[in-house]
């Protein structure tokens, strides 16, 4: 709730475990600000990591003292460039939620990287740190659109790193971002086509955006941001996307995300099956079921006053939201219908009118409910949002 009091009715305590437990670290520095992105990211000339990680240890032990006893399903380090940590700042993150709580025998341990920063010595000090999953922003594989997305890195350079990746790792993934200016699906099945070739197991594959906020945001308020797709066109690049990706063997298993079996994101997944998160680090959110309640957890964004409230205050959250059952229940569907396997209908009992909404998707062929799950059908997921906006008017 907004005004952060408790509400009456509280979430059953027991429901996060249906998706987990996971931590989530941000790193809030990168070389660069890309034109597209609107993550709290910053450019530093100077970085004590020694200092960060103390922090980071700090507010790792804090969490723990409120959810005890957890087992850890994942660690996710993500930003900003957290490939720009020293390995030793890594390994005290790592060191510090093993002391924590336990790890699971299969912890997926991920950290995102940018082509620029990969080096093979400093990737073996990731591994020997306890990273086990490398998530590769490699984002096209064409020069000349790099340039225009703000990127550092050749598309020579990006299958480079790729290679040492997964050299390095037992598990990679490959971010690429489509429907980007003049994209036409010829030239993106191509392109898909040879990101496929490289054998990940894995695929983040993001159409394009335009953010309030960002760089590609003021361009195109100015009108100068030209030739981004139309929605029949973005309909194409989809289509193109669904095809190879199924055709290689890595469905969609999330609207963006596409894996093999067994390779899929064990992090994200907690997100999108609502389980408990802690979040930690300069605008990080964090999700947790506490006193029965789920909670909304929010942290500073600004890095120097995040760590400044670590040190001097013990805490680096900004803010705290109860939800109440309507709004937890809302929350899961919104999630869980990103998914192919969707949601339990168990679990959105507090919507009392989803069932005769559904029903009426159905009939249009953009929902299907069985074995007790609701879950979109290939004609639905493209058009989540719309679907959405039915079932939660």
């Amino acid at each position: 709730m907004a005004d952060g009091t408790r509400p009456v009715a509280e979430v059953r305590r027991e429901d996060w475990e249906a998706g987990g437990f996971a931590l989530y670290v941000h790193w809030p520095f990168c070389a660069a600000k890309c034109p597209y992105c609107d993550f709290n990211s910053h450019v530093a000339q100077r970085i004590d990591q020694g200092r960060w990680a103390r922090a980071y240890e700090a507010e790792i032990a804090r969490a723990a003292t409120e959810v005890p006893g957890r087992v850890l399903r994942s660690i996710f380090l993500g930003g900003g460039t957290p490939s720009l940590m020293e390995p030793e700042t890594v390994a005290a993150v790592i060191g510090a939620a093993r002391a924590a709580w336990g790890f699971a025998n299969d912890i997926e341990i991920t950290m995102e990287a940018n082509p620029t920063s990969v080096e093979a010595g400093r990737f073996r000090g990731y591994r020997d740190a306890g990273v086990n999953r490398l998530s590769l922003g490699v984002q096209a594989l064409d020069d000349r659109d790099l340039r225009a997305l703000g990127r550092m890195h050749s598309a020579e350079e990006a299958v480079a790193a790729f290679g040492i990746a997964r050299d390095t790792f037992e598990r990679v993934s490959l971010d690429l971002i489509y429907a980007r200016q003049g994209q036409t699906p010829e030239a993106w099945e191509a392109e898909l086509g040879a990101a496929l070739r490289l054998a990940a197991g894995h695929l983040s594959l993001y159409q394009l955006t335009i953010e309030e906020g960002t760089a590609f945001g003021d361009r195109f308020a100015a009108g100068k941001l030209r030739d981004l797709p139309d929605e029949d066109r973005a309909a194409d690049l989809w289509d193109v996307t669904q095809r190879l990706t199924e055709a290689a063997g890595l469905p969609a298993y999330e609207v963006s995300n596409h894996a093999a079996p067994g390779q899929e994101s064990r992090h994200n997944l907690v997100y999108w099956r609502g389980g408990d998160w802690v979040g930690v680090g300069p605008g990080a959110h964090g999700r947790l079921t506490l006193g029965g309640a789920r909670t909304g957890i929010e942290t500073e964004r600004a890095p120097g006053l995040w760590l400044a409230r670590v040190e001097g205050e013990g805490s680096g959250e900004s803010g705290r939201e109860w939800l109440t059952e309507v709004e937890a229940a809302e929350e899961r569907l919104m999630m869980g219908l990103r998914l192919a396997e969707g949601v339990e209908l168990a679990r959105l009992w507090a919507l009392p009118d989803l069932g005769q909404r559904a029903k009426a998707l159905a009939g249009m062929r953009l929902v299907v409910v069985e074995d007790g799950r609701l879950r979109t059908t290939a004609s639905g997921r493209p058009v989540l949002n719309a679907v959405l906006r039915d079932l939660l008017a």
